[in-house]
């Protein structure tokens, strides 16, 4: 693996002008930051696009551009060998195509390691950047954002493989550092009852969703919520106080038939930066990856890059007004979503959005619904959203146990997508495709027979 992206980074070396092509979600927002400050360095002539999916369309004009390179971050597992007009190099994370070309695709798969928590898109570009420069270890920050950004930190509570040797250097640079703590999100930001209300790994019976619940449980432990006119946040307790509440949430949780498991899932590592103040969105890197969500999601991937490379004054000013209309979108998705209803089949579950939700947020929307106290999670949760050029979005969420009984939502929808003339992808646990409008009934009903498949093996059927 360290070879391939030895040999990438010759190319990029031998190149004299390098187009960056990148995803619009956290992750390929960082990625397409390490590959542009990594051209800067080199003194590179460059430049930079954000697109929601490759298709021919996108190609075809690639290759009209006639670019000297064309560098794919977070995307381009695709391109296959049909594709060689263009000169590329591809740093991607994604389940890859059966006749891949070798010589230029970094791709986890490859080396028989899994995309979807191993590494991620950000990773494998930083693996390309560190090969053209040692120094560039002080941008593996960005590698480790992208990584939490697609949860890869989820499954273990911790990340692991590729991405803690990454975690490694980031260390070594000065940029970054691990604690063992409590895993829910806003620590950083949000008042702590604000953190309970909002918790969902675990899901905690009564306080999961419960504002008034979340504020009575931490008076009957006797924490102050308020020093001043400010809500105290996480960060701002006391070792004793944060002891206290996560004995006490454990205690609920086994109380609640929950297990020792699950209940173990209450901490975890996580990932601070040490170059930003405590207490804001970018010092925590799962807050700073939802911020960079709100960004390019949102048609403003400018903003993010530019976070990213290090602007804390005109672009973090306007990230943050950004990141509030992400949260308020989020919760009217998700408000949205339960109205219209959840459909359940045998084997799935959807919603479909139509124009209600925006096409690039129905996946977190989906995942929130999954990971939510009044959904069943024995399924996987599709969501449909209509998309600004007549097609349909599909993204789907699955659940670490129904992986671990033979489901891929990346085979599954990039097989059905193919069949009703769309395009699918993605990872095993989260995937996402494009099809035809008026397909869905169809989609949903091939996607089903799948989705069984991969879950009951031939005796059982």
């Amino acid at each position: 693996m360290y070879k391939r992206a030895g040999e990438l980074a010759e190319i990029v070396h031998n190149s004299k002008e390098i187009h960056i092509v990148t995803h619009i979600d956290a992750d390929g927002i960082a990625a397409g930051a390490i590959a542009l400050q990594t051209l800067k360095r080199l003194g590179k002539k460059h430049s930079i696009e954000f697109i929601k999916q490759l298709d021919e369309q996108v190609m075809n004009r690639l290759k009209n551009e006639n670019h000297n390179l064309v560098w794919f971050t977070d995307l381009g597992s695709s391109i296959s060998d049909n594709s060689q007009s263009i000169n590329k190099i591809i740093t991607d994370h994604h389940v890859c195509s059966d006749d891949v070309d070798f010589s230029y695709h970094l791709n986890p798969h490859l080396f028989n390691l899994d995309g979807a928590d191993q590494i991620s898109g950000a990773g494998v570009t930083y693996l390309v950047s560190k090969s053209i420069n040692k120094k560039n270890k002080d941008l593996s920050f960005l590698a480790i954002i992208g990584a939490c950004g697609d949860l890869q930190d989820r499954k273990n509570c911790k990340l692991i493989g590729k991405n803690q040797e990454i975690l490694k250097d980031g260390k070594d640079a000065g940029v970054i550092q691990s604690k063992i703590d409590i895993r829910f999100f806003g620590r950083e930001t949000r008042p702590v009852y604000k953190m309970l209300q909002y918790s969902n790994d675990p899901i905690l019976p009564g306080l999961t969703g419960r504002e008034s619940a979340c504020i009575s449980f931490l008076q009957d432990l006797g924490i102050t919520m308020k020093d001043g006119d400010n809500w105290r946040k996480w960060v701002d307790l006391s070792k004793d106080e944060r002891k206290i509440i996560i004995s006490n949430i454990a205690q609920l949780l086994l109380a609640k038939g929950f297990g020792h498991k699950l209940t173990k899932r209450i901490i975890g590592e996580v990932y601070v930066l040490n170059n930003e103040v405590e207490g804001i969105e970018l010092h925590d890197v799962k807050e700073f990856a939802t911020l960079l969500n709100s960004t390019a999601r949102y048609g403003k991937p400018d903003v993010g890059i530019n976070v990213c490379l290090g602007d804390r004054n005109k672009w973090l000013g306007e990230a943050r007004n950004l990141l509030r209309g992400h949260r308020q979108n989020l919760v009217e998705g998700l408000q949205f979503a339960k109205e219209e209803g959840i459909k359940k089949r045998e084997f799935l579950q959807y919603f479909h959005a139509g124009s209600g939700i925006r096409d690039t947020i129905v996946g977190i929307v989906a995942n929130m619904l999954l990971n939510s106290e009044e959904i069943t999670s024995d399924l996987p949760m599709l969501g449909f959203a209509d998309t600004e050029n007549g097609d349909v979005k599909v993204s789907a969420r699955g659940t670490q146990q129904l992986v671990e009984r033979g489901l891929d939502l990346s085979k599954a929808l990039k097989k059905v997508a193919a069949e009703l003339n769309g395009v699918g992808g993605g990872h095993n646990i989260a995937a996402g495709a494009t099809i035809p409008k008026g397909k869905e009934e169809e989609f949903i009903d091939i996607l089903e027979k799948e989705i069984k498949n991969q879950l009951y093996s031939s005796d059982v059927l």
